[in-house]
């Protein structure tokens, strides 16, 4: 297994991306994608960090966000991922009996971005992914991402902060 290493403290806004245990499409109705939603939201607050842009994706998810200086992006992923798996499984499989308790995959990658330019570039990156993926055509058909904030709807999943680099 890789040990890819996480550069924390550089002040920088950062790329991450996280998959669903062997890339199974476990987001497959809208009440799961606003669960992720809500727990995104709820760790943001938590950890006071800016949130520039994402997509949820049926397999995986993209951030683009701003963690405050000192705080380690491990942690604050891993305490979402745990928490959005812990009610997934309480609420959609409490029935199912020998259902294997994996949601995510162990890791997330990251990158820093280091300059305005690329966090333009991962956000389009995002609002593209659905569009690539052919889930739709154009990025705004895709309720599941910033796309919508920075076209300046306000009846978004959530909203996004103020881009400040």
């Amino acid at each position: 297994m890789s040990n890819f290493k996480h550069y924390d403290n550089l002040n920088t806004a950062r790329f991450v991306t996280f998959c669903c245990y062997r890339k199974m499409r476990n987001f497959y109705e809208a009440e799961i994608f606003e669960l992720f939603i809500n727990h995104l939201e709820y760790v943001r607050k938590k950890y006071q960090f800016k949130l520039f842009g994402y997509v949820n994706m049926t397999n995986h998810v993209h951030l683009v966000l701003h963690p405050k200086s000192d705080t380690k992006l491990g942690l604050l992923i891993r305490e979402l991922k745990s928490k959005m798996a812990r009610e997934y499984f309480s609420e959609y499989c409490k029935n199912i009996p020998d259902v294997k308790h994996v949601y995510w995959q162990k890791r997330c990658y990251d990158h820093n971005c280091r300059t305005l330019e690329t966090v333009l570039e991962k956000i389009n990156y995002c609002h593209n992914n659905p569009v690539r993926a052919g889930l739709v055509g154009d990025p705004g058909d895709w309720k599941w991402s910033s796309y919508g904030w920075y076209q300046g709807d306000i009846d978004v999943p959530i909203i996004m902060d103020k881009i400040e680099i």
